[in-house]
């Protein structure tokens, strides 16, 4: 006599879908098998709510790595700008560890100190828009960030006033009066503090 060979439980999801329905496909109207048990209508009715499910938790998946990969960005994007604010904290602070503690940083052990270089190379070209200039440089090795200052023309020892703190070797500098020279210098930032002034670099604002 003749035994059913099933292995329905050994098959990917989507295979048991489409088995259930051709099963339930060559039962219906089928002479010899008229009373169904559990009834196909039942057995139509689960496998429907299952594929209907498999969509649903495929969908939620997908919205689920959208999610994640927003969240990445949004983390990458939060590490820097605490990492910009930080190197802004440091330098403004003049190394004074009160003042670090009491913007709710930690300070860092003493160390031994390796002297940091200024940026070298330093120059300007025009921005994407009017009152926009871009700043370059070459990058300073053991640098965590970098400090540019602003002047108006023509430059003195007082005129400079801090510009921004940025982690890369580039910058981009809005809000400028189109038609205006202004000046600027870069300083590296490392772990024995700020190295000196870049030469300064000069541009008439677009």
């Amino acid at each position: 006599m003749a035994k059913v060979k099933l292995d329905f439980k050994r098959l990917p999801l989507a295979e048991k879908i489409i088995k259930t329905q051709q099963i339930i496909k060559n039962l219906t109207d089928n002479p010899d098998f008229p009373t169904p048990n559990p009834t196909l209508a039942h057995l139509t009715a689960t496998v429907n709510a299952l594929e209907a499910k498999v969509v649903e938790t495929q969908a939620a998946r997908q919205a689920a790595r959208s999610l994640t990969a927003e969240q990445s960005e949004m983390e990458d994007t939060l590490d820097k700008e605490v990492g910009e604010i930080a190197a802004y904290i440091e330098t403004t602070s003049g190394g004074d560890e009160k003042k670090i503690l009491a913007a709710g940083l930690g300070v860092r052990a003493s160390a031994a100190t390796h002297d940091i270089t200024a940026p070298a190379a330093f120059s300007l070209t025009e921005g994407d828009h009017n009152g926009e200039l871009k700043a370059h440089w070459d990058r300073v090795g053991p640098a965590r960030s970098y400090v540019l200052e602003r002047s108006a023309d023509p430059p003195t020892e007082t005129s400079w006033v801090h510009e921004k703190v940025v982690t890369t070797s580039s910058a981009t500098i809005s809000g400028l009066t189109s038609g205006v020279r202004y000046w600027f210098r870069v300083a590296a930032i490392g772990s024995s503090g700020q190295s000196g002034w870049s030469d300064p670099a000069t541009k008439i604002a677009p």
